[in-house]
This record gives C-alpha cells, sequence and structure tokens, in this order.
C-alpha cells in the first residue's frame, strides 16, 4: 500500500525480537507470579480452614462457605444470563442495513471493528456483571440463611397480623430480591438500548421513525417489567412501614406506623400499587400495538400519582388532621410502639415504684446496723486499683494486668463475696529483648489469677489479697494458671516445638515449659508452614530451626475475637471476663442475638448506648457493633474460652429466643444446650453489662406505659454523666451485692442511676439481679423518686463532697507535693426511704507509682462523713457508736484531723501518757521520711513506732484498764519500703 503519511522516506529500523533466552525468562517470571497469586489466594482459604479445624468449628466455616459459593454462583449466573440474553435479543433483532444515513455510517466503523470480537466481547461484559453481581449476592448470606431456616415468634404485629419472623426474616430477603431484579432489569435495558442503538435499532438522528417494532417490543417488554417490580415494591413498602423509622418528637429513631402512615401512607401504596400493575400491562400491551403512547401516558399518570397521592395527601393529613390534635390521634400508635420496644428489649417486665427518697427513719442511729444488710459496699474500685494490683503482684515486666478489672463472686467461709480479679498476662512490651524468637516462641503466655475482697483494704490501703504471688496461691486452690488465650493476647505464638517457653521465674531461677494442648494448627507439615509464612508476611515460618516436629501455631488469641470467628452470627459484649472454673481459668463471653426487623420496636445504635466513660478511657474495653443499629436484642448465649487450650463454648442462655433458634438451625451443632453449663460454671454467669447499657437508655423513656404521658416528654430521664472524671461520658453501670426493698436477702445486681432531663437531682435508681442462680435473675427494678421532693444526684453529690470545707481542705493536703487524688466508683444503695452514697478515695504520690486508699466519703440524708475507712464514715454519718477513728494510712492530715493521728490517751498513767506521745513523734517522723523517700529513716520510724505501742498497751493492760490495740486504733504503719 502507498505511503500515506506524507513525510520523508529513509532507511527502515527493524526493531529485533527478544532472544529465546529473555523470552523463556519472561514468561517464567509470569508464570511465577500467577502461581504466587494464586497460592496468597490459596494461602488464606488454607489457613481459615485449618484454624477453624482446629477448634472443632469446621461446619461453621463450610456452611458458610458453601452458602457464599451458592449465592454467587446463582446470581452472578442470574444477571449474566439477564443481561447476555438481552443483548444477544437486541443484536438478532437488529433491522437490515439498505441505505444508510449519516448516523450508521458512523456507527458502521464501531460495528465492524468488533465483528470478529462479538463471542468474546458478549462473554466478557456478561462475565463482569456476573461477578460483581455474585460477590455482592454472596454478602447476602445471612440474610439468606435467617430467611430459609427462620422459625416463628409466636408474636404478631398489631397493624398487618403477620408473625414478626416474617419482618425478621422474610421481609430482608424479599428486598434483597427486589434489588437484585431492578438492578438486573436496569442494566439489561441499558445493555439492549445500547445494542439497538449500535445495530440500526433506535436512530437519534436519522429521519424517519425513531424505533424499529422489534426494538420498541423488546424494550417495551423489559421497561414492563421495571414497572411491574415497582408495583411489588410498593406493595412491599406497605408492610415496611412496620419497620420504618422516623423523627418524631417523642424520641428518636421512632419505629412504625403513625397517624399519618396508616391513614395516609398505607392507602397510598395500595392505590399506587394497583397504577403500577396497570402501568406495566400497558407496556407489556405495546407487543401488539407496536406504540408507545399509551404506556408513556401511564408512567405519566404513576408519577404523577406518586407525587400526589404519596407526597402531597400525608402532608395534608399531618397538617390539617393531625397537628391540631396530636396527642388524641397519635395516642394508639404511641401505645403499641411502647407495647413492642419493651418486649423486644426485655424491658417489658421491669418493675417501676415509687421511693420517698428521705429516710422514713426519725433515729438515724438505728439505720447503722442496716447498712451491712443492704449492701455489701465495695470500695475497692476495679477500674481504678489495676495499677495497684501491677505494682505490687506484676513480679516481671513482661506480665501485666488489664486496664480494668473485674468484679466476680468467690465463696468465702460458705459466704459469697465481691472480688476484684484480673490475671497476669502476657505484656509484650516488657520482654527484655525483642526479637522474633522471644516474641514468638520464648514469651507465649501470662501466669495466674490475681484476686482481692472488694469489700476491704489493708492498713496501708492496699487491697487484701485473696490469691496472690507467682505462682499464685490462695483461696483458690489448685488450676491451670497459664494463660494463652487473654485480652492482651493480640499477637501469635509458636509453642510445643524443641524451642521452650518461658514458664515463669521464682528465687531458684528461670522455669521453662513446653505447651502440652492439642490446640492451634500443626506445623509438622511444609504445605501448612508455607501457607502461614504467607499469610502472616514471616518467610521466618517457614525456614526457621524453631520449628519441628510438634510446633503448633496459636492466633485469634483474645476471647472476643475467638467467638466472633466461630459465631459470625452473633454481636459480642465488650468485656470478657475471667474465673476460675473446675480448676482452670475460663473467659466468661456474653453474646446477642439481634435483629432491626421488629416491627414497631424503636431503633437504638449499639455504638452509642454502650458507650460511657470507661470505654472512652480503655482501648480494651470495646463497645458494641458500633454503628449497627437494632430494634431486638436479647442476650441468647454465653460463651465460654479456656485460657489454657483456647477451647470455646457456645451454651442456650435463652431458650425461647426465636433469633437464636434460627442460627442454630443454620449451624447444628455449634450451640450447646443450657443444661450443659456446670454449677460451678453458672455460678460465675452474671448480667452483662451492654445489654443493661443498652436497655437503662430505652428505659428513659419507656419506662411509661402512658401514652399521653410519653407524648408530653415530662417523664423523659437521662444517664448522667460520670461525676468522677472529667471525659463528659455516661457513668459506668456497677456490679454490686446489695438488696432492694422488696428483696429478702442480698443479690449480685447491676446498678445505675437516671436524673431528669436536663437536671442534676436524682429521678430514679435502677438495679437488675444479676445473679443466675436465683429465681428472678434479670429482673429490672426501678424506684422513682417524687418530682416533689429534690433528692441530689451523682453530680450534685460529688458537687457537694468537694465544696465542703475541711473537705476540700483535706483534699488540697492529700494533694500535697506531687501526689494525685484519684475518686474510686461512686455507689449509691437504698437504705430506708433514702440513698447512701458511697465513694473511696485514693491517693498516688510520694515516691508510689499506684493509688492506696486513704479516705472514704460517705453521704446519706444530708450528713456527709470523709473518714479514713467506710465503718468510720458511716459511724459518722449515722452517729452510731463504733470502732474509734484510724488514722490516715500513710498521710499527715493536718489540723483538723489529728484526732485520727493518735489515739487519746484513756488513762491518767504517765506512762501510757509518755508512750504515746512517742508514738505521735514517731509517726511524724515516719510521714516526714515517706514525703522525702527517704525509706532507711521510715524503716527506723516503724520501729521506733511498734516500740511506743507496745509499750503504751503493756503499761495499759499492768494497769488493767483494758484499753490495748483491741480497743484503740494506732497510726497505720503506711506502705513499707518494699512498696
Amino acid at each position: 500500500m502507498p505511503d500515506r503519511g506524507g513525510g520523508p522516506t529513509g532507511p527502515r529500523i527493524r526493531v529485533g525480537r527478544p532472544s529465546r533466552r529473555v523470552r523463556t525468562l519472561l514468561m517464567t517470571l509470569g508464570v511465577l507470579a500467577v502461581l504466587g497469586m494464586v497460592f496468597t489466594m490459596f494461602a488464606g482459604f488454607w489457613t481459615d480452614w485449618l484454624w477453624y479445624r482446629s477448634v472443632h468449628y469446621s461446619s461453621v466455616f463450610t456452611t458458610t462457605l458453601w452458602t457464599k459459593i451458592g449465592l454467587f454462583f446463582v446470581f452472578g449466573l442470574l444477571m449474566a444470563v439477564s443481561v447476555g440474553f438481552n443483548i444477544w435479543l437486541a443484536h438478532r433483532l437488529r433491522p437490515p442495513l439498505s441505505a444508510m444515513s449519516m448516523e450508521q455510517q458512523n456507527l458502521d466503523r464501531y460495528r465492524m471493528s468488533i465483528a470478529p470480537y462479538k463471542k468474546w466481547l458478549l462473554l466478557g461484559i456478561t462475565a463482569l456483571v456476573g461477578l460483581i453481581a455474585g460477590a455482592s449476592a454472596s454478602s447476602q448470606w445471612r440474610t439468606w440463611l435467617m430467611w430459609v431456616n427462620g422459625v416463628s415468634f409466636g408474636e404478631k404485629d398489631p397493624q398487618f397480623k403477620l408473625d414478626v419472623s416474617f419482618y425478621a426474616f422474610d421481609l430482608p430477603w424479599y428486598r434483597f430480591l427486589l434489588g437484585f431484579g431492578f438492578a438486573a432489569v436496569i442494566l439489561s435495558v441499558i445493555a439492549a438500548a445500547l445494542t439497538h442503538y449500535l445495530y440500526g435499532g433506535l436512530r437519534i438522528t436519522s429521519p424517519g421513525a425513531r424505533a424499529t417494532a422489534a426494538a420498541t417490543g423488546h424494550l417495551s417488554v423489559l421497561l414492563g417489567i421495571f414497572v411491574a417490580l415497582k408495583a411489588v415494591a410498593y406493595w412491599l413498602d406497605r408492610y415496611g412501614l412496620a419497620v420504618k423509622s422516623s423523627d418524631f418528637k417523642a424520641t428518636d429513631n421512632w419505629t412504625g406506623l403513625r397517624y399519618v402512615d396508616a391513614n395516609a401512607y398505607l392507602p397510598a401504596k395500595t392505590i399506587l400499587f394497583c397504577i403500577a400493575v396497570i402501568c406495566a400491562l400497558l407496556f407489556f400491551a405495546t407487543l401488539w400495538r407496536r406504540t408507545w403512547q399509551l404506556p408513556v401516558i401511564g408512567f405519566g399518570l404513576m408519577v404523577l400519582s406518586a407525587i400526589l397521592i404519596g407526597g402531597l395527601y400525608p402532608a395534608i393529613v399531618q397538617k390539617f388532621q393531625v397537628q391540631p390534635n396530636e396527642q388524641a390521634k397519635e395516642a394508639p400508635y404511641v401505645e403499641k410502639n411502647l407495647k413492642a420496644t419493651r418486649e423486644a428489649y426485655g424491658i417489658d417486665g421491669t418493675q417501676v415504684r415509687d421511693y420517698p427518697g428521705v429516710s422514713q427513719s426519725e433515729d438515724k442511729s438505728k439505720l447503722r446496723d442496716d447498712v451491712a444488710g443492704a449492701a455489701s459496699i465495695r470500695i475497692m474500685d476495679p477500674n481504678i486499683v489495676s495499677p495497684t494490683f501491677q505494682q505490687l503482684q506484676q513480679i516481671r515486666n513482661y506480665y501485666a494486668f488489664p486496664t480494668n478489672l473485674d468484679v466476680d463472686r468467690y465463696s468465702k467461709d460458705g459466704k459469697d463475696q465481691d472480688t476484684v480479679i484480673g490475671l497476669r498476662e502476657l505484656n509484650y512490651n516488657g520482654i527484655p529483648k525483642r526479637n522474633w524468637i522471644n516474641d514468638h516462641f520464648r514469651y507465649t503466655h501470662g501466669y495466674g489469677v490475681v484476686a482481692a475482697e472488694g469489700t476491704s483494704a489493708d492498713a496501708g490501703g492496699r487491697p487484701e489479697f485473696t490469691e496472690s504471688d507467682l505462682p499464685s496461691k490462695g483461696d483458690l486452690g489448685k488450676y491451670e494458671q497459664r494463660i494463652y488465650y487473654g485480652e492482651r493476647t493480640t499477637t501469635y505464638s509458636i509453642v510445643g516445638g524443641p524451642q521452650k517457653e518461658v514458664d515463669y521465674s521464682d528465687d531458684t531461677g528461670e522455669k521453662t515449659y513446653s505447651y502440652q494442648a492439642d490446640s492451634g494448627v500443626n506445623l509438622s507439615n511444609p504445605l501448612n508452614r508455607a501457607a502461614y509464612a504467607v499469610a502472616f508476611s514471616e518467610p521466618q515460618i517457614l525456614y526457621s530451626g524453631a520449628i519441628g516436629e510438634g510446633s503448633r501455631i496459636l492466633y485469634n488469641r483474645t476471647p472476643k475475637e475467638r467467638v466472633e470467628a466461630i459465631a459470625p452470627w452473633l454481636t459480642i459484649d465488650g468485656d470478657a471476663y475471667p474465673a476460675v472454673v473446675n480448676g482452670r481459668i475460663q473467659w466468661i463471653v456474653d453474646a446477642y442475638t439481634t435483629t432491626n426487623g421488629y416491627p414497631y420496636s424503636s431503633r437504638t445504635t449499639l455504638g452509642d448506648t454502650t458507650a460511657d466513660s470507661l470505654t472512652a478511657t480503655n482501648d480494651q474495653r470495646a463497645v458494641v457493633a458500633q454503628q449497627n443499629q437494632v430494634n431486638y436484642i436479647r442476650n441468647s448465649v454465653k460463651a465460654t474460652v479456656d485460657a489454657y487450650t483456647g477451647e470455646v463454648k457456645l451454651y442456650q442462655w435463652d431458650t425461647k429466643d426465636p433469633v437464636l433458634k434460627t442460627w442454630m438451625k443454620a449451624f447444628p451443632g455449634t450451640v450447646e444446650p443450657r443444661s450443659e453449663i456446670s454449677g460451678e460454671l453458672m455460678a460465675h454467669l452474671r448480667y452483662p453489662q451492654d445489654l443493661f447499657k443498652v436497655q437503662r437508655e430505652l428505659l428513659t423513656r419507656y419506662h411509661v406505659k402512658d401514652a399521653t404521658t410519653f407524648l408530653s416528654g415530662s417523664e423523659v430521664w437521662q444517664v448522667p454523666d460520670d461525676p468522677t472524671n472529667k471525659t463528659g461520658d455516661a457513668v459506668p453501670p456497677y456490679y454490686l451485692s446489695m438488696r432492694m426493698p422488696d428483696q429478702k436477702e442480698q443479690v449480685f445486681s447491676l446498678t445505675t442511676t437516671f436524673t431528669p432531663n436536663g437536671r442534676d437531682n436524682l429521678s430514679a435508681f435502677m438495679a437488675v439481679n444479676a445473679d443466675p442462680g436465683t429465681s428472678d435473675y434479670g429482673k429490672i427494678r426501678i424506684l422513682k423518686l417524687p418530682t416533689s421532693t429534690t433528692v441530689s444526684g451523682p453530680k450534685q453529690v460529688q458537687s457537694q463532697f468537694n465544696s465542703q470545707q475541711d473537705i476540700a481542705e483535706t483534699i488540697r493536703l492529700l494533694r500535697g507535693g506531687d501526689s494525685e487524688v484519684e475518686y474510686g466508683n461512686l455507689l449509691a444503695v437504698p437504705l430506708d426511704g433514702g440513698l447512701l452514697y458511697v465513694e473511696p478515695v485514693y491517693v498516688r504520690g510520694g515516691g508510689l507509682k499506684y493509688p492506696l486508699l486513704r479516705k472514704v466519703l460517705v453521704t446519706y440524708g444530708g450528713q456527709t462523713a470523709f473518714e479514713d475507712t467506710l465503718d468510720q464514715a458511716l459511724d459518722k454519718v449515722f452517729g452510731g457508736k463504733g470502732s474509734p477513728v484510724e488514722p490516715p494510712p500513710g498521710e499527715d492530715e493536718g489540723d483538723g484531723e489529728e484526732e485520727s493521728t493518735t489515739p487519746p490517751p484513756s488513762s491518767d498513767n504517765p506512762t501510757v501518757r509518755e508512750a504515746l506521745e512517742d508514738a505521735q513523734k514517731a509517726f511524724e517522723a515516719g510521714q516526714e521520711a515517706l514525703k522525702k523517700n527517704d525509706w532507711e529513716a521510715y524503716g527506723r520510724a516503724q520501729k521506733d513506732l511498734e516500740e511506743a505501742l507496745r509499750k503504751a498497751e503493756k503499761a495499759q493492760s499492768a494497769q488493767g484498764g483494758g484499753g490495748g490495740s483491741g480497743s484503740q486504733s494506732s497510726p497505720s504503719p503506711g506502705p513499707t519500703a518494699s512498696d
């Protein structure tokens, strides 16, 4: 062919082809790259399968996998066939090309260019849309499993009289099918229209008809299907009104029909359904009429109807019928919402009773002995004393305790007592020398439980440990102390092979250990090692000599992520807690089943309602499902994770929950019956905090049962901010063994307070029975205070504490030097019609790196005390006769506190008086030495103090005064030099 370039000609430079060796090398590299990509994808799949098999829940993996694969291929194929068939049909219906217009001549170039590749192009387009649709459908595996396995709730919605399961399980699946249908039709219309245009079936600028009869019929059918789907959408929208959220002044996230929905939107949707059906028939009729006139008119009528009937008419009803008499119009629908919301959140059995808020006894001194029966007041705050556990019981830097400890119950001398408990978990930042071997082979586990009485402290303000030291010993007896699975264990370990692990260290040196359980995945297989080397991006796993016969890799080691992986259909509570059960440390995890399809029940965002001052300051205490909106929740599963083997067990807790029954049908054999819970495990189960927080948030509005009161908003409460810190977040609920007015004895409970909306005084006190060993476990009791009586709320009580001159002066002295004052949990306890507030106060100062209990704040009936011990504070508030006040442990309180520093002489014996003066001098010398961190001088002062007190006691005994140490308090020795 002639040269059409128009440029100068010259000798052509011939570019040589790559040599065979280069081509072979490039081909080899390409094959290796493809194999690498394939193996990378395979490694993720293979390691997941190995992990699920290792925890004996392979059925969860296979059920989920096959469900995703099935949905992917079915819906991917449907989309591909739908789009591909319409492209093929549009091509087959193309008109013969005769005299071509300029438009068709321009398109002819494109037709010629794709002619050789038509089949491949068709396959490519259909494969692409099929892959996208299949991937989207596979993400709906939960919706499919709930639809195909759904069980009846046994309750019907008040509007349509359909079982709740229709809204929870069926309606979401129907909506997915509808959305898929819309997507398939829209893509088919676009693909068919482009094909018709390319091959002349549709014309834009050419003279004559704009569309051939075949193209008109084809597109009309597709548009008719679209309008028919719109008719189905209108019909489903009728039922969707029962689970529709809307703004309503009575509450946020209101769900269900209101007056305008039942009387305007509902009939409007029915009318629009009928119009859409007629419009669809008109589109189908174009197959015979070959004209767009009637379908276009029908479609325009449908759009106009949607605007007038679906939009304007409801607005008129709202404006002229509802607003002039809103309470009367909305009251029947509010009652339905109240009933459904209370049932869906499990608060329908809440007992609300009036409570005076002020003491009913004229003589408060008689109440002193009633305090012990009202509550076991916990002065060890688990959210404060973690540094104390750390300093006194860490033992080695490679151990650590969680930021927030847990509260549990353990029996001592046949009596249950509230116990603060924490595990000595592995702290990777404290490993002496960080390297791959140390991080993953030698330092692999924590060791032992540390526990302390929740209701007492020793003379120095430290916890009274009931389980301590390394290895731990105390009241818990013998148990497996090694902790391979815990909240701080966030990386993998390789155990059981030739490399020995650091077990613990004692006076005889470092002990080593080799993991004995069959947990984890065996790395003896080269394929497994290669897969994990790729999955964890750590090539040393493939060739390291530290891995050999018997080596096993442990990962997914936190209790929360193990339960989430095994039961991905559950929502996990943010706080797992440990317990010693049958000789093993078990993590107990509360899990929830949820749905957002309960008709008329208002929605709540779990991440917002479960956040409080603890989740704001502790990165290990997670909130539940940050953005999940639900309107039904049940604590349906109690799970355990063995701290040594990692074994996970799921127990059916709520035997009536239809959502759990549905998932148990979908994943048979994964959840064990409730009867399998042992008595020892049952003793440590408790009511979950996050469920309680969700319920208390709902009860700020839904404690009322009267629609008129609900609409007026006069009884709206709020959860107060935590007054003990400045985060501005809600006060957390507190576990406490206590007795409500209608209970005969103390019960382990979870408690909180409410204040009126926008005010700080107390409006109600709420407690739930958190002990599953009792008959009314889970019963919520609310003590509602009269609006005519002002009772101080938590913020006001804290303000009163801080504003009293003598207390403020003492606090100032406690903060002297570089000391810091930390306020513990402000506990509220109902007592004789009033509220007793108790707050421990800790001091972290001098050379100490951890808080010690120094004071206890108590207030009741307007009387406030700030004393060294709880008993002393109660004695002062109630005017009862108690033990003499003990000296402040380890601090000099200055003026106003001298009677608590040295006991007053109870004898005229000069020897006694002289000995007590020596004791006072020794005590003051010790405090001065403590401030200077002079531990040697402090030790001498302590010896002088003890000698002076013994001298005084001996002299009094000789005189026969009986005023020895059994009847008088002595200056506390405070922290020792070893602290």
